[in-house]
């Protein structure tokens, strides 16, 4: 048992997790209380090496979320406070617009609703028939589209970076932590794989992937577990085929957006993510399988209700995996001039997907509070987005819980 002794404390507050949810967590500690001392623990050699990493960039407009959800509020906050965040420290960005296009009949209703929603969470959209798709994307072909304008593309990256930088905090990479000793009364202590002992007054769980895992450590059973999805991207070899963004009118049943194409800040098109179930939490291909991992994901019963409620969607999803042919057919629905040829393989993500017992994906934001600790066990997209609010949020709660110690 690591032990925590009384008036030895290393920090006041301890972050585990250095990807851009844990990295602006301790940047918005040290802005709101001067002084406060802040130690992150990442347990990769540099920051944002998965999740902030591993995406395509996307600045996300707030136009799919439930009004007055956290998500909600926070992206539409969150994309203003990124743009001006990349401007003020030089981080590559652009604020580009997307297209959502219908390419059937029966999309037009959720259009429809998507339009609604946008303007109920205060977001301007415009609305387009299938010839005015052309001023926007000449190659993309469909019934009807709606155009918004705030959403744009940024290197996160670079933004954990800078966050990191201009903290304050002590950062330590290669930090894994493999035991954690709370006591309410006297704080934490935390081990890390390199044999080191941190004692802090309060831990935030920033772990992203290992969220769940870290909770446990700390003596915290939470109601969800992490189950990882694959994002899987391919780069577009003619990239003068589109100047933005475009996306597919997605399917309110499930929390991935589809298939879509992304103009990066480097001029790039990504397209994807395709969604699989990933057998390691850090698999970034078939060929990744961490037994250990695979097997506590298949041990949660969430996991089997997931399943058995969205195989059909699964299934396409596994089929496009397996098949070129079968994600350019996803592709040229959208933009019908794209081959074969102009598909070329992109490096991978993996998503890290809170699912409760009963199978149901959360889908908002999830925070909880234990004593002398906060976990934030849910950071979906458009967490990268949010990451200054959300931020904020989190270090709010830390900072009162200080208080208190």
């Amino acid at each position: 048992m690591v032990q925590v002794r009384t008036g030895a404390y290393d920090c006041d507050v301890l972050v585990v997790g250095g990807g851009i949810v844990g990295l602006s967590t301790a940047y918005a500690i040290t802005r709101a209380a001067p002084g406060t001392r802040v130690t992150v623990l990442e347990k990769e050699p540099g920051p944002a090496r998965h999740q902030t990493g591993r995406n395509s960039g996307v600045i996300h407009s707030g136009i799919y979320y439930r009004p007055g959800s956290l998500k909600a509020r926070y992206a539409v906050r969150g994309a203003a406070e990124m743009v001006k965040f990349c401007a003020e420290y030089g981080i590559p960005h652009a604020v580009t617009g997307k297209l959502i296009v219908a390419t059937e009949r029966s999309e037009l209703p959720r259009l429809h609703a998507l339009v609604q929603r946008g303007r109920e969470n205060g977001i301007t959209v415009r609305e387009l028939g299938a010839a005015q798709i052309a001023e926007y994307e000449p190659e993309v072909r469909g019934l009807a589209a709606i155009h918004v304008g705030t959403t744009g593309v940024c290197d996160y990256g670079a933004v954990a970076r800078q966050l990191a930088r201009a903290s304050g905090a002590e950062i330590r990479y290669g930090a894994r932590v493999v035991r954690v000793d709370r006591r309410p009364e006297r704080g934490v202590a935390v081990l890390t794989s390199a044999g080191q002992v941190v004692r802090a007054r309060v831990l935030v769980n920033c772990a992203g992937l290992y969220s769940d895992e870290v909770a446990r450590l700390a003596g915290d059973e939470p109601d969800v577990r992490i189950v990882p999805f694959r994002g899987e991207y391919w780069e577009l070899a003619r990239p003068e085929l589109v100047r933005g963004l475009v996306y597919p009118v997605p399917d309110p049943a499930f929390p991935f957006l589809g298939v879509h194409l992304t103009r990066g800040i480097d001029g790039e098109v990504h397209i994807g993510p395709n969604a699989v179930p990933a057998l390691a939490r850090e698999g970034y291909g078939w060929g990744v399988v961490r037994p250990r991992e695979l097997v506590g994901t298949l041990a949660w019963p969430g996991a089997w209700a997931l399943a058995r409620r969205h195989w059909l969607y699964g299934a396409g999803e596994l089929r496009r995996s397996v098949s070129k042919g079968a994600f350019l057919k996803a592709v040229r629905r959208l933009v019908p001039a794209v081959g074969e040829t102009d598909l070329v393989r992109a490096p991978a993500g993996v998503r890290a997907q809170a699912v409760a017992r009963d199978g149901s994906l959360v889908d908002d934001f999830l925070l909880r509070e234990a004593p002398r600790t906060i976990h934030v066990l849910n950071a979906p997209s458009p967490a990268a987005t949010a990451s200054l609010p959300i931020g904020r949020e989190v270090a709010a709660r830390a900072l009162a819980m200080l208080g208190e110690a």
